[in-house]
């Protein structure tokens, strides 16, 4: 598609219209058997890859090095290329320190070393991956690191504790400065006292590992579970919802670039209208049309004159 540009923005805005609308699927797709991808995203949320930080869509691979995060009311929803889940709570902080799969006797085997800096964290295995493909998995919190082979797990780096909670399986639980144990008894918990500066605190009664109530475990999950009606992207969704249409660049330009900084993955997508060039600025990937209105209505009053529709 040839998009005429005429002004001092013309590199900018060709630059972001070719990398929103026309490369940016292709790279989620192509990367995404390689280490894990977005499968769902209830923004705002970004990575950080190489110094450059950009807000997260739904599909795009994540590498290892990669620094992710999330911002207030935001959830997301990660899926390892052997089918595992992650999922991440509001404010969290995520770092892929290393991530591989290889195929050995028709066995996937996954590796990885991830760290939760901060906020709430799930790994998830479905029973059949457990047949099909094994793992060594480490998750490490700021006091605690959990080596996973193959469960279900949820955790949380909180400002003044680590919990790490087994739902389902087995796992290797070591806090800095103590030997590991094994907690392999399904809805269990393990919470370790923290410092403000993220060591163990001593000076608190060691921890023990202790049966966990359904309803905190409950209360637990909704941490890290995408909520209906907040706007969420999902991998494959078609809706896409029109934040602005304008015939100018520069305020296209502008919009974009201030939704992509608070963490929605803006596209400008250029078209003709009465027979001048209009571009609009929207955020695409939504599963129903309930959704793309929840998210426009959510965004209405963070965009200047903003015209929100609903489109497929």
């Amino acid at each position: 598609m040839h998009v005429p540009l005429h002004s001092p923005f013309k590199a900018s805005l060709l630059a972001a219209f070719v990398t929103t609308t026309l490369l940016a699927p292709a790279i989620g797709f192509a990367q995404s058997s390689q280490a894990a991808y977005v499968q769902g995203v209830q923004m705002p949320a970004w990575v950080e890859r190489g110094g450059v930080k950009q807000p997260l869509a739904a599909g795009v691979a994540l590498m290892p090095g990669d620094k992710v995060s999330t911002g207030k009311d935001s959830r997301l929803l990660l899926k390892m290329s052997e089918g595992s889940e992650i999922k991440l709570g509001e404010n969290a902080q995520f770092n892929i320190n290393s991530l591989s799969t290889r195929q050995e006797n028709r066995q996937t085997f996954v590796s990885a070393a991830l760290e939760v800096a901060k906020g709430a964290f799930r790994f998830t295995t479905d029973a059949r991956l457990k047949l099909s493909s094994k793992r060594d998995v480490s998750v490490k919190f700021a006091t605690v690191t959990a080596g996973i082979r193959g469960t279900d797990l949820w955790g949380k780096s909180a400002p003044d504790r680590d919990i790490v909670c087994l739902i389902e399986g087995d796992i290797g639980v070591q806090r800095d400065g103590d030997s590991e144990f094994r907690m392999n008894q399904a809805l269990q918990f393990y919470i370790t006292p923290k410092t403000t500066d993220n060591k163990v605190d001593r000076s608190k009664p060691a921890p023990a590992v202790v049966p966990v109530p359904p309803e905190k475990l409950a209360e637990w999950a909704v941490e890290t579970e995408i909520s209906k009606g907040k706007g969420a992207l999902v991998k494959g969704g078609k809706w896409k919802v029109v934040l602005v249409s304008s015939d100018n660049q520069a305020d296209a330009l502008t919009q974009y670039d201030s939704l992509r900084t608070l963490g929605y993955p803006a596209e400008i997508h250029p078209r003709l209208a009465s027979g001048k060039r209009v571009y609009d600025v929207r955020v695409a990937g939504l599963p129903s049309k309930e959704e793309a209105q929840a998210l426009g209505t959510a965004l209405e009053s963070q965009v200047n004159g903003a015209n929100v529709r609903v489109t497929l």
